[in-house]
């Protein structure tokens, strides 16, 4: 069926409820709005689905949420994984509560019990319930932290990671198999209850994921000492990470929280902002003001779902406050925590550091420094924890700390994914401990740039929306794929890494070695200098991203070197556009 004759089958067919008919009689006659709703069925992809709340086959609503789940169903019951259930999670956002009963429902139905917890909690604890429910998968309803109109659907596999091969492609498989809604199982809460394949969770695994978080601190001395004198402002930007954050800081000793009071409660509409991402400096500008006023040490911000960080710290001797990118924070993080087990304990002859292939390569500097492996997995967090389950498997390798640039981080394995409660944590018990030191988080960042360098990664992005944008970002990708470039700005091509064909080529020799990573579509060009450019679409939004990296003799430097290097690719791109 074309997308018109799909529109007028929804408003025909019995099973979808008058509500849904209702807002579809109210878009009739406006084709372009009919055609973007019901041009393809919303695709569900290696991170299950996200899109815009409302109806029709390429929207987030009670159908597409059950078509979803009842394709998750029927790979579990394939595996034989019926028995051990699946933990449910979900966020502040519009909807969530109801995809998340939607979800649990369509699984009882199929006899496959659900655990949902009994209000919003931020993504690292589902991944954490999942494996301490022992659960088969796991479902966390959150758009992370794409606009108000947004809801999404992230499927978890018993490692508490979000699914991977094999089982990525099983589910993606049998989700597409389901093609007649009219077949999608669902039951009533009440009999589900009664038959036991709904049960609510909360207090339980909200109490243990917190002693997991810690058991992870390093100096607890140093937070003794000082941790009440440090001045902590925390916005969680209307979604999960407000209780969670709160009372992990309160029980390790940080008594001096200040909370965006703006910010604090659950709102699906965002009413502050009008992208609730931590990594946007518009998220910061109240949190920002309270920081001033309070003449706060460091300034947090988690997003909805709580697995990223944004931060700015305080530069004492300007009085400033300076913005920490993902990898800025990251690499604090890291070095941090790498540094300090080290003088404690030793670090093991397998330890590794794991970072995304679009991270800054201060990560590969610390590594070295440290005498441990640098690993590159490919962008998304899930291939981190598919790593330290590896790990674990073989007995070869031991996780040390794990970044994307993307503003996520884990320092445990208690979770498998990035979790911006811990990194809360990690960053505040770095702050006491510098603190300590009499130094501050800023001057911490300034000795790691003396230390490995002055690096400066970000990411820049151009949005195309619609059936033509898409078409856009696929034509990007082939234009790059058929030109050999030799040469961007004033930098020279080494190599080129291609992971959807899986080639690394040396342009100097022509020689092909194999990436050892699984296809994506990404390609990566390696420069002179250490600079690196890296094109993406994005997973999650209708952007190609280009991810790029520079090293300078001093921050100036590194400014002018990426500045350059920004302009020239953006204005490759725009030249294809």
């Amino acid at each position: 069926m074309d997308y018109k004759q799909m529109y007028e089958a929804w408003l025909a067919n019995d099973y979808f409820d008058e509500e849904t008919k209702a807002e579809l009689k109210a878009i009739a006659g406006n084709e372009k709005e009919i055609e973007d709703r019901f041009y393809q069925e919303l695709e569900f992809g290696t991170a299950g689905l996200r899109g815009v709340i409302g109806a029709g086959t390429n929207r987030m609503n009670i159908y597409t949420v059950r078509k979803a789940t009842q394709g998750l169903a029927n790979y579990i019951l394939k595996v034989g994984g019926a028995q051990r259930g699946v933990a449910i999670a979900y966020d502040s956002r519009h909807m969530s509560p109801e995809f998340a009963d939607e979800a649990a429902l369509c699984l009882a139905a199929n006899g496959i019990k659900a655990y949902v917890f009994e209000s919003l909690r931020p993504t690292p604890e589902l991944s954490y319930a999942v494996r301490t429910l022992n659960c088969i998968a796991g479902i966390n309803i959150t758009a992370s932290h794409n606009p108000p109109e947004y809801n999404g659907y992230k499927v978890y596999w018993e490692d508490g990671a979000q699914i991977t091969p094999p089982h990525d492609r099983g589910i993606m498989d049998e989700v597409k198999r389901v093609t007649d809604y009219n077949t999608l199982k669902t039951m009533a809460l009440d009999e589900a209850k009664a038959a036991g394949l709904y049960e609510t969770i909360g207090a339980g695994i909200d109490d243990s994921y917190i002693e997991e978080l810690k058991k992870l601190v390093v100096h607890q001395d140093a937070i003794d000492a000082v941790g009440g004198e440090i001045k902590i402002v925390y916005t969680p930007l209307h979604g999960t990470g407000n209780i969670p954050v709160r009372r992990v800081l309160s029980e390790l000793g940080f008594s001096n929280v200040y909370v965006v009071p703006q910010q604090e409660l659950p709102d699906g509409d965002f009413p502050t902002v009008s992208y609730p991402n931590p990594e946007a400096k518009e998220a910061f500008e109240l949190g920002l003001a309270l920081g001033r006023q309070v003449d706060a040490d460091l300034i947090l911000a988690t997003d909805p779902d709580a697995d990223r960080l944004g931060v700015y710290v305080k530069d004492s001797k300007t009085g400033d406050y300076h913005s920490l990118t993902g990898n800025m924070s990251g690499c604090l993080i890291g070095d941090y925590i790498i540094g300090q087990k080290k003088e404690k304990e030793g670090l093991p002859d397998d330890g590794a550091f794991i970072k995304s292939i679009v991270s800054t390569n201060m990560a590969d500097a610390i590594a070295k420094y440290y005498g441990i492996e640098l690993i590159e997995v490919l962008t998304g967090f899930k291939f981190i924890g598919q790593k330290i389950l590896e790990f674990e498997n073989t007995k070869k390798g031991t996780y040390l700390f794990g970044m994307e640039e993307s503003y996520g981080c884990l320092t445990g394995t208690y979770a498998r994914d990035k979790d911006a409660i811990v990194a809360s944590m990690a960053l505040c018990e770095a702050a006491a401990y510098y603190k300590t030191k009499n130094m501050t988080l800023w001057d911490a960042m300034l000795a790691m740039y003396e230390k490995y360098g002055y690096y400066k990664d970000h990411v820049e992005s151009i949005t195309l929306k619609g059936i033509e944008g898409l078409a856009k970002i696929k034509e990007i990708m082939e234009t790059l794929r058929k030109e050999t470039l030799t040469q961007i700005g004033g930098y020279q091509v080494l190599r080129v890494r291609d992971y959807a064909n899986d080639t690394v080529t040396e342009l100097a020799t022509g020689s092909v070695t194999p990436t050892g990573l699984p296809n994506s579509n990404v390609l990566y060009y390696e420069l002179t200098d250490e600079a690196w450019v890296c094109v993406r679409p994005s997973g999650t939004e209708p952007k190609v991203k280009f991810y790029i990296g520079v090293k300078g003799e001093s921050m100036e430097d590194a400014d002018r070197k990426y500045e350059a290097l920004g302009k020239a690719v953006l204005d490759k791109i725009h030249a294809m556009i």
